[in-house]
């Protein structure tokens, strides 16, 4: 957000907040892991926010601030799934979840667990932990500790909205950081002394870091400093009666821990004088705290005497502590470094592969070593050192990079040897980089062009390309309202759009591409344009309506040199956009309008195709006596290619032929291949031949063909009088029966082979009778696949839903059967669906129990 500015939601979050730091902290020490962080979803339930974080920073998580609901990303699917997500090492994580593997491309294990109460979902919760060869994850046990935590913070999340307090979470509000502790821990007493009474006031750490028991100490100071040298004390008092009002005193006193050992504790005071007199008189206070640093002071002396750098880093990045060595090698002055980070103070040290390094040694735990040139010749040899608290580096001069041949990889917990006495060893350093110094665009900006361009790969539609902009692009940079003009005979019109629909000035659906307007202009200069406020929109088109945004970009999306259309981005805030920004959205606008470009293709494909299948299959079903029909066809989500299944009803005198069959592959062919089996099935059928003989036909057509594909199909004929049922099946799924009481079955019947393997080949009749009431349902295996399950599962789970649904209309079962379908948004087969029902006037043939077909 620019300038640097905290808001916070609406209301009071002090609880919430408490809440999530609670069970951020919970979840790191019930695991193993050193990171945990918990995110909230959104106001508009579009975005996963960064709500709190302990032992890792927004700034470590790069482009992870704001997750868009739809993402790919385990935190994401834990929430809209309810499940636990549990990737053990980095290997499980590029099997299951590329785009986060290429983002984050360290080793590490994640679990991400949903904070839900009952049927509301309020976000997730992850922790991050280092992995080592062979690791399987967290034990079952600790998953469950994990579980149990975010349960319980999601049923406390649902009392606090239910009593009105916010539970969603602004992305502009800073989240709550919560900082792993460090190894040193520092004790502070308070100290009130009169000297000339003696007497001390004091909290109840005053006596700890003086080495006394409180029930030993008299309240004098003479008792308090019991353990003091001598010589330390005496120096003090001369120090108090020597100092001048308001005079602020720093000394330090060695405490005796034992007969052997001893402490350095700091001694800082204010002298106060109100009496006649100065030094120990009656009106001589000395207020002040004494601080107990335990080895801090020491270790800092020690590193100071080191002759190689030495620096500390903290878990953002920013330098905490530095030797001299250090300042002479990197040529630096100490007070203008600290508590800035490395890369942004040091030029030569800009470029994204060191802050990378920096990260990968933070999310792995692991020791990270590389090589960088300080201008103009020095090269110096870093070795960075992590604990959840922060990273200790070592830093010395080596000499430049040689061309042998790089030794293999050395494991990580070899990394100590890095700096050998001698000559730098480039076999200590498998990772050394030695890239180009270049200008930083900020990995936060890379991750977004990543994630967004291994979005677009996936969007096979146009719409789909836009959908993805405004799930991915706007929670990555913060606006609210997005839309995407497409060129179309020199205008623009609307493509897609989300948000606010007066979002963007003078809408742009259907201007002309000569009006002066920014999203056109954009387009026909090919130039981004990054509006800043209203002001500076006014400045540029004087008069121009500004609608409710108050920043805007606009994207020119040309591919192949062909302007596309554009894609407008709105902001509710005046937003200064940085130059990574900048740089960013603009590689993003290119890979907009290629996706865009490709879906444009794959439309007008597709619409032939869909087209051409439509034509082949029936437009409505026959009306027929005691029996009613009804069926579906619902075409795969993904590729640019169509099916080959088919269903149709053919009446034949007093019966009538279901058919549904399903040719192999997805294509052209296919479905032309479908449209010949189609008319020869109906062609034998209307001919008067027996259910064997259509099908033994059809085979043989398919076999003369020689189109090298084959086929599968279901053919009954029932009687509509009599409610027989002759069946035959070549290598199909069974057909499913369900009785009029409500139970269902699987028919299954004897079949032959594959249509299109053997013109000799033979298929066997199969007979039997319906009740009045009975329903019978014949499908492709479209409808009963589903990946990581075998097909007699999806054939029972379909056998169960006909057996549950309502009795009624016979187009609202055929809807309930394709529900859970419909609602998938990858299916790589077609669904051919067809079903019937006998139901015989009461003047109709008595049905009969069995017979031959």
């Amino acid at each position: 957000m620019a300038g640097g500015d905290v808001l916070v939601a609406e209301g009071d979050t002090g609880e919430r907040d408490r809440l999530l730091v609670a069970a951020a902290r919970r979840a790191v020490s019930e695991t193993r892991g050193h990171a945990a962080s918990v995110f909230l979803r959104s106001c508009d339930r579009r975005s996963l926010v960064l709500a709190a974080s302990c032992g890792a920073p927004p700034s470590l998580l790069g482009g992870w601030r704001l997750i868009p609901v739809s993402s790919p990303i385990p935190v994401a699917v834990a929430y809209r799934s309810g499940r636990t997500v549990h990737l053990a090492d980095a290997d499980e994580t590029m099997r299951r979840y590329p785009q986060l593997a290429v983002a984050l491309p360290y080793p590490f294990g994640s679990a991400s667990v949903p904070l839900r109460a009952e049927a509301e979902h309020f976000g997730a919760l992850a922790v991050v932990w280092a992995t080592e060869p062979g690791d399987q994850g967290l034990p079952r046990a600790q998953r469950r500790q994990l579980r149990a935590t975010a349960n319980r913070l999601g049923t406390a999340l649902a009392e606090l909205q239910a009593g009105g307090d916010p539970v969603e979470c602004d992305p502009r509000t800073a989240a709550v950081e919560v900082p792993a502790l460090g190894r040193f821990s520092v004790r502070v007493g308070l100290l009130d002394w009169e000297p000339a009474t003696d007497q001390v006031v004091g909290d109840e750490s005053l006596c700890t870091v003086f080495g006394l028991e409180r029930e030993a100490f008299d309240g004098t100071f003479g008792g308090l400093t019991a353990k003091v040298v001598p010589g330390d004390l005496a120096a003090f008092r001369a120090e108090v009666r020597a100092a001048s009002d308001g005079r602020v005193l720093s000394h330090r006193l060695r405490v005796w821990v034992d007969e052997a050992r001893r402490r350095t504790v700091e001694l800082w005071v204010r002298v106060s004088n109100h009496g006649p007199a100065a030094g120990e008189g009656p009106g001589t206070r000395v207020v002040g705290a004494v601080l107990d640093a335990g080895d801090g002071a020491s270790a800092v002396a020690a590193i100071e005497r080191l002759t190689d750098g030495v620096l500390e880093l903290d878990t953002d990045g920013r330098l905490t502590c530095l030797n001299g060595s250090l300042e002479r090698l990197l040529q630096v002055r100490r007070e203008e470094v600290l508590g800035r980070r490395i890369w942004d103070v040091l030029p030569w040290l800009a470029a994204p592969t060191y802050e990378n390094r920096f990260r990968a040694a933070l999310v792995s735990q692991r020791t990270i070593s590389f090589l960088a040139c300080r201008p103009p010749d020095q090269w110096l040899a870093f070795s960075l050192h992590p604990d959840p608290s922060g990273v200790t580096g070592r830093v010395v001069p080596v000499g430049g990079p040689t061309t042998a041949t790089p030794a293999p990889a050395a494991a990580p917990e070899a990394a100590d040897a890095a700096f050998p006495d001698a000559a730098f060893s480039e076999a200590a350093f498998p990772d050394a980089a030695f890239p180009d110094v270049a200008p930083s665009t900020g990995l936060a900006m890379m991750y977004h062009v990543l994630q967004l361009g291994s979005a677009l790969t996936q969007a096979v539609t146009a719409r789909e390309v836009g959908d993805v902009v405004a799930h991915q692009l706007l929670p990555a940079f913060g606006g609210q309202q997005a839309a995407i003009y497409l060129a179309q005979s020199g205008l623009l019109h609307l493509l897609a759009r989300t948000g606010c629909e007066e979002a963007f000035p003078l809408r742009l659906e259907g201007a002309s591409l000569q009006a002066r307007l920014p999203g056109t202009e954009a387009l026909t200069s090919g130039v981004p344009l990054f509006v800043e406020s209203p002001q500076a929109l006014a400045d540029r088109y004087p008069g121009i309506p500004t609608g409710e945004s108050r920043a805007w970009v606009f994207l020119p999306l040309i591919a192949c040199n062909r302007p596309i259309g554009t894609c407008a981005l709105g902001f509710d805030r005046i937003h200064p956009f940085t130059i990574e920004e900048r740089g960013a959205l603009t590689s993003l606008g290119g890979l907009i309008a290629q996706a865009l470009e490709r879906a444009r293709l794959y439309d007008e494909e597709s619409a032939i195709a869909r087209g051409l299948q439509d034509a082949l299959l029936p437009h409505r079903l026959p009306s027929l006596p005691n029996i009613r029909t009804a069926a579906r066809y619902l075409p795969g989500t993904r590729g640019m290619d169509i099916g080959g299944d088919w269903y149709d009803v053919v009446p034949a005198g007093r019966s009538v032929a279901l058919v549904v069959g399903d040719v192999e592959g997805h294509s052209v062919a296919a479905a032309a291949t479908m449209g010949q089996l189609r008319s020869a099935a109906r062609a034998y059928t209307t001919a008067g031949q027996r259910p064997s003989q259509v099908v033994t036909g059809t085979n043989r057509l398919l076999v003369d063909l020689d189109s090298g594909l084959l086929a599968s199909c279901c053919y009954l004929s029932l009687d509509a009088r009599s409610g027989r049922v002759c069946a035959v099946r070549a290598g199909h799924c069974p057909p499913l029966l369900r009785q009029p009481e409500g139970t269902a079955e699987v028919l299954d019947l004897p079949g032959g082979p594959l249509l299109g393997v053997d013109p000799a080949s033979a298929y066997p009749e199969s007979p039997l009778t319906l009740r009045p009431g009975s329903i019978l349902a014949l499908y492709t295996d479209g409808l009963v696949e589903e990946r990581g399950t075998g097909i007699d599962q999806g054939i029972d789970r379909l056998r169960a839903a006909l057996a549950h649904a309502r009795s009624g209309s016979l187009e609202a079962l055929a809807d309930h059967l394709l529900h859970g379908a419909e609602r998938l948004t990858s299916r790589a087969d077609d669904i051919a669906l067809l079903l019937a029902e006998y139901r015989p006037t009461p003047t109709g043939e008595p049905a009969e129990r069995s017979g031959e077909c």
